[in-house]
């Protein structure tokens, strides 16, 4: 088999630590176009995770063109700038308005905020508390923006992957390239992050209040919040004649 599989850790949302074993696999053994992975069964095996997350991993996967999936035959590795549906999916979605992004943001992190709120596990409360604690050191130790983005787009993910809710579940890989693309207009400007983690810490006091209607408000909040940051650094750009 070559290169096998390490041990998964806790610190990000479930699918895309799976999603990461998978592409260290392909990588590992020298797979190339065309190359044909082992099933979901054999995955979940080698894994030790469940189906469910298994196939989201693997739907990241498509989307970013790592690999493709032939109903009936199996999940082979992508050509490179292969023309699979999902990557031009995905691209499409790079060209949505901000405006739409944030209202799908509202209309998706919202409604989870209120679950975690009721279905998350002392645990899993646990587990974004110290997800959010490691973003706040980053921000007051003046970490790279980028550095900044990837914490703070697991915070949201771990919240929504500890809703439990099955569609939303289904939406993780959407809501990632949607997490990542708001925050590349928001986390490189001035006093940003540090509004950002004030913020959150709303949302997580929420949660470990375990009060669903204060989760939803405060999660409300801070996307309004990024999303006025957005448009005035866009505003911006423009009135300076850099639009973008």
């Amino acid at each position: 088999m070559g290169v096998g599989w390490r041990w998964i850790g806790a610190d990000s949302p479930l699918f895309l630590r799976v999603a990461d074993q998978i592409e260290r696999y392909i990588e590992g053994n020298g797979m190339s176009s065309g190359d044909r992975l082992p099933g979901e069964r054999e995955l979940c095996e080698l894994l030790g995770v469940s189906r469910a997350s298994v196939r989201e991993a693997l739907r990241s996967l498509q989307a970013r063109g790592v690999i493709g999936v032939r109903h009936g035959k199996g999940v082979f590795v992508a050509a490179p700038g292969g023309d699979d549906l999902a990557v031009r999916r995905f691209a499409r979605l790079r060209e949505v308005g901000l405006d739409e992004l944030f209202a799908m943001r509202e209309v998706l992190e919202v409604p989870a905020a209120g679950w975690a709120a009721i279905a998350a596990s002392d645990e899993q409360l646990q587990q974004l508390v110290v997800t959010f604690e490691r973003l706040e050191q980053a921000v007051l130790a003046g970490r790279p923006p980028a550095e900044l983005q990837a914490m703070d787009a697991r915070l949201h993910l771990q919240i929504a992957e500890f809703a439990s809710n099955r569609f939303l579940a289904m939406t993780q890989s959407v809501l990632h390239e949607m997490l990542e693309r708001s925050m590349e207009t928001t986390l490189a400007i001035a006093g940003r992050p540090a509004r950002s983690v004030r913020e959150h810490s709303d949302i997580i006091a929420a949660l470990l209040a375990r009060d669903p209607a204060r989760a939803k408000a405060a999660a409300r909040r801070h996307i309004h919040s990024a999303r006025r940051a957005a448009f005035r650094r866009l505003a911006t750009e423009q009135a300076a004649g850099h639009p973008g």
